[in-house]
């Protein structure tokens, strides 16, 4: 439970602390109104998926042996670094080598919210 509470809130607050550092240090340097767009898209998913970690942790507070929410929790988790760490690469660097890897952290993030759901039905 504490586990996925404290990933949760640690990445709710590195979310709004990358939105941040891109609406105003990148600004200039994403000169490209496309880079900044996809910099933003990282940022709204990083936080929507903190806040989704902080639900497990505390459904784990209510079912500590769910094995499925755990197991969504880590999905999650997963999703953010891929996800949203890909976007944040592709956008300062121009890479398009992470561009690929997006996908694979949106893949998480459905597996996440499905073994989420099965986990409610479950209890």
């Amino acid at each position: 439970m504490k586990l996925f509470l404290i990933l949760g809130a640690v990445n709710a607050m590195l979310a709004v602390m990358l939105g941040a550092f891109g609406a105003h240090a990148l600004e200039a340097k994403l000169t490209e109104r496309n880079m900044l767009d996809v910099y933003q898209t990282g940022v709204q998913y990083h936080m929507y998926h903190a806040l989704a970690l902080v639900a497990v942790g505390i459904l784990l507070g209510k079912w500590p042996a769910s094995a499925l929410l755990n197991g969504a929790g880590w999905s999650f988790f997963i999703g953010i670094l891929l996800f949203s760490g890909s976007l944040y690469a592709l956008s300062n660097t121009g890479m398009k080598f992470f561009g690929p890897i997006t996908p694979l952290g949106g893949v998480a993030f459905i597996v996440g919210w499905i073994l989420l759901i099965i986990s409610v039905v479950k209890a």
